[in-house]
């Protein structure tokens, strides 16, 4: 066993910590809100009104926040985290962010004598829940043996992409390519409703020929071919719009000027989404969107 502070309780990291607490660990939840930290005492953990009194007595502190200036908050503050550990402590952040924000913290955590991870997640809140999330770790393959129990008990797959930063670096260009090929797989059912081709059709053929991509076979973006995608629930997420759109942003600061003309686009197109208020749609539901252009 051991004793965990968690850092962020929302959507996913709510369910990650519940099976961190499953998994038989003594973990400290924390979160500004208050309505999380009390979900997740109904879920066996315990929580702490700040982050002093979160991270007293932990072994290890993992992380899940929206962005680069909450991690930064969190451990470099006035009263961050950095501050508050003894040295050998293994950090944790499972957070999407950019690859620069996550190799300064990383350089800072050093200095601080504490060995850290970035370990962002794919999986969305369904596999978060189900503990079956994909980590993509940058840093030292030490501190990767340390956290593996725990990054077990909360996923199914671990991949060591490299030094501090590498992991946000696999995440952003993975979200790259979900991002486009789902924009790709709901064009492409807009235009059969077009020319009258039934979605299952479309389906059945694209599923076993040289269409088939995992936002068509898993996370299909019309309603009936996937059960359990979300265009069967509404669009309810799943991965929101907005946080599409926000790993997309993060994929183009990375390139800089030009590049990525899918990434632009992609950019367009979700950001038109969000625009018109469905950005806490899941991010599939861009078909809804786009079909209305044809």
């Amino acid at each position: 066993m051991s004793k965990i502070t968690f850092i962020g309780l929302g959507n996913m990291g709510l369910p990650m910590a519940a099976n961190l607490v499953k998994a038989g660990h003594a973990v400290c939840g924390f979160d500004l809100d208050t309505a999380p930290r009390d979900r997740f005492l109904a879920k066996g953990g315990r929580t702490a009104p700040n982050l002093r009194e979160a991270v007293q007595g932990a072994e290890v502190v993992i992380s899940m926040l929206p962005e680069g200036r909450h991690v930064r908050a969190a451990f470099e503050g006035p009263d961050g985290v950095f501050g508050l550990l003894p040295k050998g402590t293994l950090v944790i952040d499972c957070s999407t962010i950019d690859v620069d924000t996550a190799r300064g913290v990383a350089g800072r955590a050093a200095e601080a004598g504490l060995p850290m991870l970035d370990a962002p997640v794919s999986g969305g809140v369904g596999g978060a829940e189900a503990g079956t999330l994909t980590f993509m770790v940058g840093g030292a393959a030490a501190a990767l043996e340390r956290a593996r129990p725990l990054l077990e008990a909360m996923g199914k797959r671990i991949v060591h992409c490299g030094g501090a930063g590498n992991g946000e670096a696999a995440k952003i260009c993975n979200n790259l390519i979900l991002a486009i090929s789902m924009i790709g797989v709901s064009e492409a059912f807009a235009l059969a409703r077009r020319m009258g081709l039934p979605d299952q059709t479309l389906f059945d053929v694209a599923s076993t020929s040289s269409g088939q991509c995992w936002s068509l076979t898993s996370y299909c973006p019309v309603p009936g071919p996937v059960p359990a995608a979300p265009s069967n629930r509404g669009y309810a997420p799943g991965f929101a719009a907005s946080m599409m759109l926000k790993d997309v942003r993060l994929a183009l600061a990375a390139a800089g000027e030009g590049g990525l003309p899918l990434g632009r686009l992609a950019e367009r197109l979700y950001t038109a989404m969000h625009e018109a208020g469905h950005g806490g749609r899941d991010f599939s539901g861009i078909f809804e969107e786009l079909r209305q252009e044809l």
